[in-house]
């Protein structure tokens, strides 16, 4: 299946180009207690979780380990500081500890910016996640909407997974619509849209290429660059380093600006290969 896929990493690239208004030189020895001890060491320690598409683990024992937007900058810092890319573990409790204790210098698992999380790391954001509206083509209550807008209405059912991070969002952003919340081991409720029970769901932006190919009798809201630019439940990804570190920080976010083409070039490859 062709698509034009033009990024949604567009809003994270011009959040840190504005920040950014000269080259991502390399700190002179002394202006960054980081980047000394990572140079004398020769090795970058990066934190690493699989989460799709941003950081992906190939786990076949074949090729690289490793993939995806996040890795692709992780050795960009590396090859710009002439040293090492260490990848060590991190889980889920972990991932955020670890900066604090010294046991990584970056953590690049994909991380969603939080005003918990901010008061602890600092960012480097490269992109965003967002959420889509998806439903049948042949249901004129989901074809004849033109906007994630008209789906508010009463005689709109919108089906939400129980306990998803969507649940909230789904009540409070469609509060004049039906509410339908459902059990099941899927990742969206595929079977209340197919059977007519629900007329939409949501959807996060990543996931809906595959399923739009699986299933083409499924439309999507927004329309537009099949979803991949929404603002809904729109959320910066990106990765942190440890709080206190000026220099190091801007020189992170001044070399993701300059590779960014690329970043969004690796998102969009990773994405493509779930069709």
């Amino acid at each position: 299946m062709r698509m034009k896929f033009v990024s949604g990493l567009t809003v994270a690239f011009y959040t840190v180009a504005a920040t950014i208004c000269w080259a991502a030189d390399l700190p002179a020895p002394g202006q960054s207690p980081r980047i000394d001890a990572i140079k004398d060491a020769g090795v970058i320690r990066v934190g690493v979780l699989h989460n799709m598409p941003w950081l992906v683990e190939n786990t076949s024992g074949e090729g690289e380990r490793w993939s995806g937007p996040a890795w692709l900058l992780a050795n960009e810092f590396a090859s710009q500081l002439g040293v090492r890319l260490e990848a060590i573990p991190v889980s889920h409790e972990t991932k955020i500890p670890a900066l604090a204790a010294n046991q990584v210098d970056i953590t690049i698992t994909p991380l969603g910016e939080s005003p918990e999380r901010l008061k602890v790391v600092d960012f480097v954001q490269y992109s965003t996640t967002s959420v889509c509206m998806f439903g049948l083509k042949n249901n004129p209550k989901f074809s004849e909407a033109k906007s994630v807008d008209d789906l508010n209405k009463p005689d709109l059912t919108i089906a939400f997974l129980l306990g998803a991070v969507e649940e909230t969002w789904v009540k409070k952003r469609f509060d004049k619509a039906q509410h339908r919340g459902i059990i099941t081991s899927s990742v969206v409720p595929i079977d209340d849209i197919m059977s007519g029970r629900a007329d939409s769901a949501p959807i996060n932006r990543v996931q809906w290429p595959a399923l739009q190919a699986k299933l083409p009798a499924l439309g999507i809201l927004p329309s537009e660059n099949n979803c991949q630019d929404s603002k809904e439940k729109a959320q910066s990804i990106g990765m942190a380093i440890d709080k206190g570190q000026d220099v190091f920080l801007q020189w992170l976010r001044a070399t993701t600006a300059e590779v960014m083409p690329k970043v969004q070039e690796e998102e969009k490859r990773v994405i493509a290969e779930r069709l």
